[in-house]
């Protein structure tokens, strides 16, 4: 009797993760044009992204964190010239939510603007031209995911300014970090976010290096 329980108590939970996968599958809004002229995008540029931006490993993880954790709610902190934003979009473009992206550059800001275009993602995409100093203490909650890289010196600063707007479960990644990376402003910024009780820090060092930082609590 207890082979067959024990049985029975694995088939269900077998039943319970296959139907949890299959409804977010439903949920998420598939689109195969958006797909393909996306990936036909990225595979035309190549390796030609220039301005700082992500390698493609790092656009992967961030484009995986969002359709994974169903987020819709993103905000970007340096746009540069789009590389990262169409990665961030194009997991927006499935999950129906919209990225608040910033960049202070006016030249990098249009380029950013007609990569959007071109990718075909710009109805997924606020691109805001400004600096994020400012604007970034007026976002409005909720948000649930966040993408840092700016200015490494203040990245502290921005923690601060989203982190009480960001809901239970959502995420605040930044680049150019890694567990042994502690210069500057990313010292400082990696010894708060690891002090803080209410967040789980990790560190994906497959790219540029991003630390990933899931908010479990309001305080």
């Amino acid at each position: 009797m207890k082979f067959y329980s024990s049985l029975k108590t694995i088939l269900l939970l077998v039943l319970f993760i296959t139907c949890t996968i299959q409804g977010f599958s439903q949920n998420l809004n598939v689109n195969p044009e958006i797909d393909k002229k996306v990936k036909a995008f990225l595979s035309d540029k190549g390796y030609s992204w220039r301005d700082m931006n992500v390698p493609a490993s790092d656009g992967q993880l961030l484009h995986d964190i969002i359709v994974e954790n169903n987020y819709k709610n993103a905000v970007e902190i340096g746009t540069s010239t789009g590389h990262s934003g169409v990665w961030i979009a194009w997991a927006l473009s499935k999950t129906g939510g919209k990225l608040i992206t910033l960049e202070i550059d006016e030249r990098r800001h249009k380029e950013a603007v007609a990569n959007f275009e071109k990718a075909g993602l710009s109805k997924y995409i606020d691109a805001r031209l400004g600096d994020a100093h400012e604007i970034t203490p007026k976002l409005k909650a909720p948000i649930d995911f966040i993408f840092s890289d700016a200015d490494k010196g203040w990245y502290k600063n921005y923690f601060i300014d989203i982190a009480p707007k960001m809901k239970i479960g959502g995420c605040f990644t930044a680049h150019n970090i890694t567990r042994s990376r502690r210069q500057g402003g990313i010292t400082e910024f990696v010894n708060y976010i690891e002090a803080q009780t209410n967040f789980k820090t990790t560190y994906n060092n497959e790219g540029g290096g991003v630390s990933i930082s899931y908010k479990t609590s309001q305080k």
